[in-house]
């Protein structure tokens, strides 16, 4: 069945669909319990936050490193050159076009965000050593890289890569579901555990881009204040998350290959512009030293760090559950929203392309950055006249435009800064439409806009509503704690995965460079000219 006709086939079911019915009920009774019950709700979410972490916490770390081990074994094994898709398709989207919409969509946001602001609480609370002293410069970098590096974009690429497989190699519908079909089978997909699966990875999408639009409201808030005075309270707040939930749905009612695709390329300029700024204003030299530095601890270290916990209580203090912890289970909480999207635009490119650019890359990527932005605030921290970690201490939000502010041509930096912020989050919210859209429509590449539309508004309502009614950080509690069944789920994926990739080996479908190299031999065969063998 052409593409064309299974859109058209799908849509008439949209209706029946019960994915779509009980996610938004769950949602909605949610939000409601955290608008009537906030300090309720906030009790009950840490409690069962701190129980995760407590009991939980070594299965994070565990197998977040076992993720990352099987997808460097999908680059280097023969497995590696099997394609996402038929083999004579070509890549859907050009090289740069697709790191552009994975990176906007993956981690753009957060780097803006936590930039700044991570190594300078590394720099104030390390997991070892002494605060505040030039050791601990290193170490704030060290594991800023690693929270950042290798370990979270495997997490999408699991999510991502057995997507795209099963969706674009199989035939199957792009539904999170999809990628336990060997569990399965191809009617379970569609069945109450595939219903359940799916429902999990809607409300995962929706309450983790509601709490990243509410905590970027509050950092583009503090950048208008720098700029114009404007306060930064809740009603400035709201006002900007009602005004990037509008850009959103205009931006998602265009489709991926207007709205996102362009935006995306835009703000990499962008983002690449203040990086270079940022590095040629503040202090060149010692960015340079400590981005050398750095990358050098993270490769030499980055074991002991995969499978670092605290066990004999040696005097972190909580460290590795706030932060280690913390960050595995909230990307595995997005790893449905990113895993989704990045599976979406990455039809046609062989496993091995795919591990490069949704692993290697973004990697160089995030050292680049942090070298830059953290460098930058760790050098006037440590050097200068300080005052970051005042600012850090009071609001994460706060830390980015605080190290702008300390630096030539200040105003600049801070306005070319919240035009990014801003635009990351309008291809966030919109590739989060995307996603919530595909799997309450049975699998559509192209959902309905009025689909899309729908979850877009009520994503930008629950940011809006829990931002006045202080229930932000439950729902942020809330989209964390979620991240264990998924990562239950996300185990499963990579048994079907691997069982799937070795039986299709084992069935002679061979990777298209072999098998054009197959081919080549049948006909020399058959032509009699054996002696050019």
């Amino acid at each position: 069945m052409e593409e064309k006709e299974l859109i058209q086939d799908q849509g008439g079911s949209i209706l029946n669909n019960p994915t779509f019915y009980i996610a938004l009920v769950i949602t909605v009774a949610f939000v409601l319990f955290g608008i009537f019950f906030t300090d309720t709700a906030e009790s009950w979410m840490g409690s069962v936050f701190s129980f995760m972490i407590e009991y939980f916490g070594w299965s994070f770390i565990l197998f977040v490193s076992i993720f990352l081990l099987l997808i460097l074994f999908l680059l280097v094994s023969p497995l590696g050159g099997i394609k996402l898709g038929k083999d004579d398709e070509k890549p859907q989207y050009p090289l740069y076009t697709w790191f552009a919409m994975l990176f906007s969509c993956g981690m753009g946001i957060g780097l803006l965000f936590w930039g700044v602001s991570e190594p300078i609480w590394h720099y104030m609370w390390p997991p070892m050593g002494e605060a505040y002293t030039a050791e601990t410069i290193h170490i704030a970098m060290r594991y800023s890289i690693f929270h950042w590096g290798f370990h979270p974009w495997a997490i999408y690429a699991v999510v991502a890569g057995a997507l795209s497989y099963f969706s674009y190699r199989k035939g199957l519908p792009m539904m999170l579901s999809s990628t336990l079909e060997p569990i399965l089978g191809k009617k379970g997909i569609d069945g109450g555990w595939g219903v359940l699966v799916n429902v999990i990875g809607v409300f995962a999408t929706l309450f983790g881009l509601a709490t990243s639009l509410g905590l970027g409201a509050m950092q583009i808030g503090n950048g208008l204040e720098r700029l114009f005075g404007i306060a930064s309270n809740e009603v400035s707040w709201v006002v900007i998350v009602i005004v990037v939930t509008a850009a959103a749905v205009i931006s998602t009612i265009t489709g991926i290959d207007r709205g996102i695709k362009n935006l995306s390329r835009i703000n990499i300029v962008i983002a690449l512009t203040l990086l270079v700024l940022v590095f040629i204003f503040g202090p060149t030299l010692f960015i340079l030293n400590l981005f050398t530095h750095s990358t050098g601890e993270y490769l030499q270290n980055v074991v002991h760090m995969s499978f670092g916990l605290d066990a004999a209580g040696a005097g972190t203090e909580g460290w590795y559950g706030a932060w280690t912890v913390f960050y595995w289970a909230w990307w595995i909480a997005w790893a449905p929203f990113v895993g989704t999207f990045i599976a979406r635009v990455s039809r046609g490119r062989t496993i091995r392309t795919f591990v490069v650019g949704v692993l290697l890359v973004p990697t160089l990527v995030s050292i680049v950055w942090f070298s830059v932005f953290g460098g930058s605030a760790l050098h006037e921290e440590h050097f200068g006249a300080g005052g970051i970690a005042d600012a850090v201490a009071e609001s994460e939000a706060a830390g980015f435009f605080e190290a702008l502010s300390l630096l030539p041509a200040s105003q600049l930096l801070i306005f070319v800064g919240m035009i990014s912020v801003a635009i990351f989050f309008i291809t966030s919210s919109d590739s989060g439409t995307y996603v919530n859209g595909m799997l309450t429509s049975r699998g559509m590449l192209n959902p309905p806009y009025q689909l899309r539309v729908t979850w877009g508004v009520i994503e930008g309502a629950i940011a809006a509503i829990l931002l006045f009614t202080g229930g932000l950080s439950a729902l942020q509690t809330a989209s964390v704690i979620g991240g264990f069944p998924f990562m239950i789920l996300m185990i499963l994926m990579v048994y079907c995965l691997f069982k799937a990739l070795y039986g299709e080996m084992q069935a002679g479908s061979l990777p298209i460079e072999r098998a054009r190299i197959y081919e080549a031999i049948k006909d020399l065969k058959a032509e009699g000219k054996t002696d050019k063998l």
